[in-house]
């Protein structure tokens, strides 16, 4: 049986869209594991272990962003593209 793919989704206090999303995703067995994001926003040597992460907080919690974008650099799709978000990252120098 191959690995499923798996979902995270990184929110604040919201519930009701990031359960509804869980729910349905698991409802539909089709190969993908949706669940609540865990990354360590400390360690950015160590990219998350999510094939798609859904980004609802980076917009309020900066320092989601640069792990964020680091996750898309490493071939995670991110929902709520981090790179549109600021013209002047200090990360990249720009």
């Amino acid at each position: 049986m191959a690995t499923p793919k798996r979902v995270g989704i990184l929110v604040g206090r919201e519930r009701s869209f990031p359960d509804a999303l869980i729910a349905e995703v698991g409802r539909r067995d089709c190969g993908v594991v949706c669940e609540y994001a865990k990354i360590d926003v400390t360690r950015i040597d160590a990219p998350p272990a999510y094939d798609v992460l859904v980004d609802r907080i980076s917009h309020d919690i900066a320092c989601y962003q640069p792990v964020l974008k680091l996750a898309m650099l490493e071939g995670t799709r991110v929902v709520n593209n981090p790179f549109w978000r600021i013209a002047d990252d200090k990360l990249f120098n720009a």
